[in-house]
């Protein structure tokens, strides 16, 4: 793989928030390093979700046992759109305003893990890869539509509109690469996302670029 540079920027955005943007590789990491009812960072979109998506991220936690913790919150001002857990059996799963839809893999523990999620409203074909290695395929909620007008975080799951958070939920580990396509990507590029090829970056969030918002006890990791 090749080595890149990388800039990182910080400002306070309004009160205690602080945001930061990078330049050059994803090698800004998320460290949670506590269980919380109050650190959360908000991902700030290029565009809105759609009908398709493809969302992949690394996460390395020690989370065992009977805590299920979130990874991913999208929440409008009505409904938990698209919510992407670790359940306390281990499974991972992702909720489309509603149930889920589960798959039984292998524990995430403290070496970090590639994940990716897949959903197509058509088909309803919806896939999780884990270390670039494709799930059975499972058909969850044919012709469903994402409403826009949300927003999304990292590290909490919002029981409402950015709030009522409960410390049970919250993750506590080292998540980074967030990125999200509004298309199901081939398996052989998420294999490629997951080898640390250079594929074409997210159009819905780029982690390279995307703006992220702080909010309490989290630490932003620059990696070499």
């Amino acid at each position: 793989n090749s080595v890149w540079n990388v800039s990182l920027f910080l400002q306070v955005c309004s009160g205690d928030v602080v945001c930061w943007t990078s330049e050059g590789a994803s090698v800004r990491s998320l460290v949670f390093p506590s269980e919380s009812s109050s650190s959360y960072v908000e991902m700030v979109p290029l565009r809105a979700l759609s009908l398709k998506f493809t969302l992949c991220m690394r996460v390395a936690t020690e989370l065992h046992g009977d805590r299920e913790f979130i990874l991913f919150a999208y929440r409008t001002p009505s409904y938990d759109e698209l919510n992407v857990w670790r359940e306390s059996d281990g499974s991972l799963s992702f909720y489309l305003s509603g149930g889920a839809v589960l798959f039984q893999v292998p524990q995430l523990g403290a070496l970090q893990t590639h994940l990716c999620f897949t959903w197509d409203s058509c088909t309803g074909a919806a896939n999780v890869f884990m270390d670039g290695k494709k799930s059975v395929t499972k058909i969850y909620k044919k012709g469903h539509a994402i409403q826009s007008g949300g927003r999304v975080i990292l590290g909490q799951d919002p029981d409402s509109f950015l709030g009522s958070f409960e410390a049970k939920q919250s993750l506590v580990g080292e998540i980074y690469d967030v990125n999200m396509w509004d298309s199901v990507l081939p398996d052989s590029v998420v294999h490629d996302l997951f080898t640390g090829m250079r594929v074409p970056r997210g159009n819905v969030f780029d982690w390279e670029t995307t703006e992220l918002k702080i909010n309490g006890n989290v630490d932003v990791v620059a990696h070499e």
